[in-house]
């Protein structure tokens, strides 16, 4: 299943991927719910439902125009991340920050105000002079996690989206955290759709890619993740809830424009793509 949310007329709504593969509104299904944080929150129970409605109808497309936003517009909480989460993206940027000898998974938060349209526009702040990109598996929890194990973790997921952490080195490397440089408004394209974990096969074979103007700057597979998609939910719920609608992003792999000699930081007008096997792509353009 695959889930948007898709704004007409100035107004949102939850869709559904129908069977001609455009979006179905959940309502015009006769589901009522207020945005997707919701549909989270009650997905085990309205998945049936709503799988039924689609096979057993044909449910009537969106007719009008409308725009794809973000799967989850308005994070319910920060978006928990994972750095340096592939060896490559350690190798590259050994000069800059060294975690050649790091023993434990890197953990820091993304504050994410509104979650950035998978064909929105990124700002170019005229205080950060090296904007960066950072294609990223993004993982949705469905409920809420506690001192889970992590051979229990993968009944806590909902499904996958993509994530681009986009980053502003000069802040990220000016104070002693990330949290600024990551947090700028604008700074986390999402989307586009969740794809629920039961239409992905293996999580961890997923080819994962990153284009600059057409450029490929990222090319891997989820395969090198150094911290899996289950060991992070467990360990990040030792002892601190994951509450439903948590959104985890698990790391970039190498070839962000930080780690290129010279780097090549984006500028005014660059257009940049990520995609994921299985997921699809988002495409922001710089402004």
């Amino acid at each position: 299943m695959r889930l948007f949310t898709v704004e007409s007329g100035n107004r949102q709504y939850v869709a559904v991927e129908g069977k001609s593969g455009s979006p179905v509104t959940l309502d015009s299904l006769g589901i009522s719910v207020n945005d997707m944080n919701e549909l989270i929150r009650h997905f085990d129970e309205m998945s049936p439902i709503i799988s039924s409605l689609i096979e057993k109808d044909t449910p009537k497309e969106i007719e009008r125009e409308f725009i794809i936003k973000a799967p989850i517009p308005v994070p319910l909480q920060d978006v928990i991340c994972l750095g340096v989460n592939y060896r490559s993206h350690i190798e590259e940027t050994v000069d800059v920050l060294d975690f050649t000898k790091k023993k434990d998974t890197v953990y820091f938060s993304k504050r994410v105000n509104k979650a950035n349209d998978p064909d929105g526009i990124i700002p170019l702040y005229d205080f950060v002079d090296s904007l960066d990109y950072e294609v990223e598996l993004g993982v949705i929890i469905k409920k809420d996690a506690l001192n889970v194990p992590a051979d229990e973790a993968a009944d806590y997921i909902l499904g996958y989206t993509i994530i681009n952490d986009v980053s502003a080195r000069n802040i990220q490397l000016k104070h002693q955290q990330w949290y600024r440089g990551k947090s700028l408004d604008g700074y986390t394209p999402m989307g586009p759709c969740i794809v629920t974990a039961d239409e992905i096969e293996d999580v961890h074979n997923l080819d994962i890619f990153c284009y600059v103007n057409n450029e490929m700057r990222q090319n891997s597979n989820t395969r090198y993740m150094i911290t899996s998609v289950e060991e992070a939910i467990s360990e990040l719920s030792q002892g601190m809830m994951l509450k439903a609608g948590t959104i985890i992003a698990t790391g970039t792999p190498g070839g962000v424009a930080m780690g290129m000699k010279p780097p090549l930081y984006l500028k005014s007008g660059d257009e940049i793509r990520c995609e994921i096997q299985g997921i699809g792509s988002l495409c922001s353009i710089v402004q």
